[in-house]
This record gives structure tokens, C-alpha cells and sequence, in this order.
């Protein structure tokens, strides 16, 4: 689930970064395609995130607070998002630089802990619940936003 996680992060960079360029000359038009494609990668990801892992980790008291924080930032990504789809381009590098903060804080904090903290029996469950909640296939329509 880790590899998976990690390698999506790379995916909405590179994606982002793609945003970036486009929000940079105002090409209006190609960043709305280009937020769809983010909100198409970023959406199902946290939605992940939080039903599977997030949730099992909920149960020791000490991960709620860090889990908490990056929830808050998971609804943040998807106000930036909104609000780029609607001609804010001037936010694109915040929401670069947010969305990369936030992955650092995921795989270099709590990645790692969960690694050291969780047993088969939780990646088990952590792979059910993320599977119940959000199919691999799953992405949400642009419009969402």
C-alpha cells in the first residue's frame, strides 16, 4: 500500500508540475484540463489514504493529531484545486508547494512509522478498507470540483 501511495505522489507531482507551467504563461484553457487531470489523480489517492490507512492508524491516540493535520491539508490541496479551475492561476505554486510539503510529511513521518507501527493483520484490514472505499479503478469526474 506504501509502494502504491508513494508512487501516486509521484504521479500528482509530476502532473502538478505540468500545472505550474501552464498557470505560469496563463494559459487558461490548458489549466483547466490540467486541474481535472490532478483533481482525476488527487481525489481517489486521499480518498485512500484516509479510509485505509489513515483509519487503522486512528486507533492509536498518538497518530490522531498528525493524521488530523494531514486531513486538513487533503481539503485544502482540494479547495486550491477549486479555486485554480476557476482563474486563480496566481495559486498554482502554492498549491505545488502545499501539495509537496504534504508529501513529505506522508512519506517521510508517517509512512515510516506505519512501517514500524502496523502488523500483517492491520495491512490486511488497511487493504480491505481501501478497497471497499475507493475501487483502483474509482476517479471522481472533474466536475466534482
Amino acid at each position: 500500500m506504501i509502494g502504491r501511495f508513494t508512487a501516486e505522489h509521484e504521479e500528482l507531482i509530476n502532473a502538478t508540475g505540468l500545472l505550474r507551467r501552464a498557470a505560469a504563461v496563463g494559459a487558461t484553457d490548458e489549466v483547466v484540463e490540467l486541474v481535472d487531470e490532478v483533481a482525476t489523480l488527487l481525489a481517489p489517492h486521499t480518498d485512500a489514504e484516509e479510509a485505509g490507512l489513515f483509519t487503522v492508524l486512528r486507533r492509536d491516540e498518538d497518530f490522531i493529531p498528525y493524521i488530523d493535520s494531514l486531513c486538513r491539508e487533503h481539503a485544502t490541496l482540494d479547495e486550491l484545486l477549486a479555486r485554480l479551475r476557476a482563474g486563480k492561476l496566481d495559486l498554482a505554486d502554492r498549491f505545488y508547494a502545499d501539495l509537496r510539503s504534504h508529501i513529505e510529511r506522508e512519506e517521510d513521518g508517517l509512512f515510516p512509522a506505519s512501517l514500524t507501527t502496523l502488523r500483517g493483520d492491520d495491512w490486511d484490514e488497511v487493504d480491505a478498507l481501501t478497497a471497499a472505499a475507493v475501487p483502483a479503478t474509482s476517479a471522481p469526474p472533474p466536475a466534482a470540483l
